[in-house]
């Protein structure tokens, strides 16, 4: 089966694990009042978001999916809104209904855990901090510490390297197209929730292995075939 052998599992964070977008949302927000553009709101920011800070900041400039702001207003802007978010990094985001007593509960079986993400390790790394995820993962990596950012599998390997896994027995959990098409680009499987960020698709047509509606329920499918 899919799921046999499996040494690591490797996270995503946004829209995976936890619903940042409402602090994006007021990052973005206080970005575009910085520049004298008209607020983006929360509702659009949640369709943007998935492809890392400055794909973010490109969509909220053009205030479209395709994102082609000029080089130098977005220069401009990236300032602005690495400010904002690093003062509004935890004030509404929230984790995911399941996810502590998910992560609890694989923890207390043994598996090694990590967290990949597309965002800066600046803003993920005291995020995971400070919403009390830090215990569980042996390595987080945000998204300029591999040469290309998630769907490109460069995170996937370079976390199994220093985990000293191979990556064919690692299993990636994730909400988005980028997750999953990371995960067959490295050659593992994928799991997939459906509640997180996919720009308003749904996540079974990007074919993952299995979706579960909660991370509460990954330790009992990986138990049905320990």
């Amino acid at each position: 089966m899919m799921f046999e052998n499996i040494e690591a599992i490797f996270f995503d964070l946004d829209g995976t694990l936890i619903d940042t977008v409402p602090d994006l949302a007021v990052a973005v927000d206080s970005m575009m009042r910085g520049l004298g553009l008209p607020a983006r709101g929360e509702d659009k920011v949640r369709q943007w978001v998935g492809n890392g800070a400055e794909v973010l900041i490109r969509r909220a400039l053009a205030d479209d999916m395709a994102g082609q702001a000029p080089d130098d207003l977005t220069a401009s802007a990236k300032p602005l809104f690495d400010a904002a978010y690093e003062a509004n990094l935890f004030v509404h985001s929230r984790l995911y209904p399941g996810v502590s007593e998910g992560l609890t509960a694989l923890r207390a079986a043994g598996w090694r855990m990590a967290c990949i993400t597309n965002k800066p390790a600046r803003f993920a790394e005291p995020l995971v901090e400070q919403i009390g995820l830090g215990g569980f993962f042996d390595v987080v990596l945000g998204g300029e510490c591999a040469p290309r950012k998630k769907p490109a599998p460069d995170a996937l390997f370079m976390t199994a390297q220093r985990l000293r896994v191979d990556i064919h027995q690692v299993l990636m959990v994730g909400d988005s197209q980028n997750d999953v098409g990371a995960a067959r680009n490295a050659g593992c499987p994928v799991v997939a929730v459906p509640y997180g960020y996919n720009h308003g698709a749904d996540i079974r047509t990007a074919r993952p292995d299995a979706v579960i509606q909660s991370i509460a329920e990954l330790p009992a499918l990986l138990k049905e075939v320990a």
